[in-house]
């Protein structure tokens, strides 16, 4: 089975275990660090105000505090862009302060400025973060059983572990940069899981097809021909990420505010689909096949 023309191919089954070695230690730092710092939570899972204010003149960030404190609205922080300020509210502002802060502001430091404010309260924040986490198990249970029925159960393991591994990377990443996690990121991460699993389909497809017609005599028979299925989807696995990629990253250069953190939680999760169903989830099948063989072989042999 093997060949001259595979021979001159990377070997993507040969160079899986340190690939296996980086994402395991990719794992652990992201295990630690959620651990320590835990996540960065936005307005949409956590109780408080947000207020996004749309200013028409440069207003610098030491004004806008030196604004805040005078008036005592309460804990805070602030980020600024051009044209745009947002301020995050530990607490839920009342009616009261929101139209004092609206009134002081336009008085004081931009009479045209413009503003959007979201209220959270505990018992919403709670309910919102605990639908978001049941949505991200009831998307992976029903890739389980999709591709259970459709292959068989080592490929849904090998896919679910490859859809674990973007949706962790890119959880790790946002609490390792302190980046905000709000409802956008979590569509993100649900949408990052369905183009990783669509990735990871079109290879495991192809092996099934290259697994009708060739003739498998040993493991490494078995291996070289995961490898030229990689090779076989290589161009159009690429070309989709490139493509999806370059329209997340013109999201996060020319697109508002509201939606870069998206933007940015799709661009991490494409490079991470991209790399595990190429190098984790198609060397992980193997290794889960070769075990089965290996098992059946060894009960043959005690049988006679």
């Amino acid at each position: 089975m093997r060949s001259e023309y595979d021979e001159k191919k990377f070997n993507f089954v040969k160079a899986s275990k340190p690939f296996f070695i980086f994402s395991i230690a990719i794992t652990l730092l992201g295990i630690i660090f959620l651990s320590i710092f835990g996540l960065n939570y936005g307005i949409d899972f956590r109780s408080g105000s947000s207020v996004d204010i749309s200013i028409s003149k440069p207003i610098t960030q030491e004004q806008t505090e030196q604004f805040l404190s005078a008036h005592n609205f309460g804990e805070h922080t602030l980020t600024t862009a051009p044209n745009r300020l947002s301020i995050r509210f530990k607490d839920a502002l009342s009616d009261q302060q929101e139209k004092q802060l609206r009134a002081d502001f336009n008085e004081q430091l931009d009479d045209k400025a413009s503003f959007e404010v979201n209220i959270v309260d505990p018992d919403i924040a709670r309910e919102q973060q605990n639908n978001a986490l049941i949505g991200m198990a009831v998307a992976s249970l029903g890739i389980v059983a999709y591709i259970t029925i459709r292959f068989e159960w080592r490929f849904a393991i090998a896919a679910v572990v490859s859809l674990l591994h973007d949706a962790f990377i890119v959880i790790s990443l946002f609490s390792i940069f302190r980046l905000q996690v709000n409802l956008p990121f979590i569509v993100a991460v649900l949408t990052i899981i369905g183009y990783s699993t669509n990735d990871t389909v079109v290879i495991f497809d192809r092996i099934r097809e290259n697994l009708r017609f060739a003739k498998v005599k040993t493991a490494a028979d078995l291996a070289m021909l995961v490898n030229r299925s990689i090779w076989q989807t290589l161009t159009r696995s690429i070309n989709t990420v490139i493509t999806v990629a370059l329209g997340a990253l013109c999201l996060f250069i020319f697109g508002s505010e509201s939606i870069k953190l998206f933007s940015l939680a799709m661009i991490f999760g494409l490079i991470s689909g991209a790399y595990s169903s190429i190098f984790i989830a198609s060397p992980l099948w193997l290794v889960l096949r070769r075990n089965s063989n290996g098992k059946k072989a060894a009960k043959a042999s005690s049988a006679g």
